[in-house]
């Protein structure tokens, strides 16, 4: 019987990409979707839900429950970008950046938790970010939500270890994805301390994305991780040197990493 794979934030991107593969090679898929009757020509059933409302979460993780009979999988992938300075972000854009980002996943793996105890085995995958692993100029709030999810899925890896259950995480570098286009930009204010080099970021933040990797290469990442029967605790995806950051900051004293970043954003 096929296993089924519940997907949040399938309808574009590394969600759409990671559905559409799996689904050639055999799995059931359910996606998610704010608006799944926006979406038409998606290849597999999308389910209504928003990470940020406990009961729409509660809702569709009992209704594919109920149409297939298990979870097996769950790729926690719905997200959002924001960008700014931190002295000018609304704080109301940085409390819904968290709860998309870290409260959002978490209430998606609590109420699948029930379920693959139950079945005494499954598999979450929570799709974080390279940036999750360091504090990156005027992506902070970013860096800051996708770190928390990267440190949570190490602590209930452990807590969920005993139930047969296995989570882990995918941490995907620049992808040519609509995240740009979807995610909070504060503005670049005229006249603020911030306006030169915070617009210079910007655009080199967007000329990044546009240049990114093909989603199709996550989809087959997360795949390899759906066959592995003894996942590792992380995995990093992208190119060569976004990943080869994260082990410079290990190596390389903090002023010199700070400085290095500095460079690359021209700060």
């Amino acid at each position: 019987m096929a296993k089924v794979v519940f997907i949040t934030g399938a309808s574009t991107g590394i969600g759409r990409a990671t559905g559409e593969f799996l689904v050639s090679k055999g799995y059931n898929v359910y996606g998610t979707s704010r608006n799944p009757e926006k979406i038409s020509d998606s290849p597999f059933p999308l389910v209504a839900l928003d990470v940020r409302n406990t009961d729409s979460i509660k809702r569709a993780v009992a209704q594919v429950i109920d149409e297939a009979g298990a979870i097996d999988v769950l790729v926690n992938n719905a997200g959002v970008g924001i960008t700014g300075p931190i002295e000018e972000i609304p704080s109301e854009e940085i409390k819904n950046n968290f709860e998309v980002n870290l409260f959002g996943p978490v209430e998606v793996m609590k109420a699948v938790l029930p379920q693959m105890r139950k079945q005494k085995n499954g598999l979450i995958i929570n799709i974080t970010s390279i940036a999750g692993y360091m504090g990156l100029p005027y992506r902070g709030v970013y860096s800051a939500s996708k770190g928390a999810l990267e440190l949570i899925t190490e602590a209930l890896r452990m807590e969920a270890r005993p139930f047969g259950i296995t989570i882990t995480s995918v941490a995907p570098g620049d992808f040519a994805t609509n995240i740009a286009a979807g995610r909070y930009h504060a503005p670049v204010v005229k006249g603020s301390p911030y306006e030169a080099t915070y617009g210079a970021t910007l655009s080199t933040m967007n000329d990044h994305v546009d240049a990114g990797s093909n989603p199709q290469q996550m989809a087959e990442a997360i795949y390899a991780v759906m066959k592995d029967p003894n996942p590792a605790v992380h995995y990093r995806v992208g190119a060569f040197m976004q990943k080869f950051s994260i082990t410079l900051k290990k190596i390389l004293p903090d002023k010199v990493y700070e400085k290095m970043l500095m460079k690359h954003y021209k700060l």
